[in-house]
């Protein structure tokens, strides 16, 4: 399954995982989240409403990857690099531009 992310002007598709947290995300969509800086690696935005959650060791992050960490804080990571944080994973988008130097930037995500 596939949902849009709309960021800066430009659509990108999200394919999303397989996983209860990104079922559960879908169907609360459209959804415009204000997502902060963390690290220089990745945005944020906390969720109104927890998702379902079943965080793993994910090792590797690879930039475009959209995870859950806890029930309801959405992560989209700019930049790749190995982490011994747990996640539940999302989605995943091709091609996402380097967000670094944005301290918040809006994203919508809709199906």
């Amino acid at each position: 399954m596939t949902i849009k992310m709309q960021l800066a002007g430009k659509t990108f598709s999200v394919a999303l995982a397989d996983t209860a947290a990104a079922r559960a995300w879908a169907k609360r969509l459209p959804v415009t989240l204000q997502m902060q800086e963390l690290n220089g690696n990745e945005k944020y935005a906390y969720l109104s409403k927890s998702l379902p959650s079943a965080p793993q060791a994910v090792g590797d992050i690879r930039a475009g990857d959209i995870m859950l960490f806890g029930d309801d804080c959405l992560v989209l990571f700019y930049a790749s690099f190995h982490t011994p944080y747990r996640y539940t994973r999302i989605g995943r988008v091709e091609h996402l531009p380097d967000l670094s130097g944005q301290p918040t930037v809006s994203v919508t995500f809709s199906n």
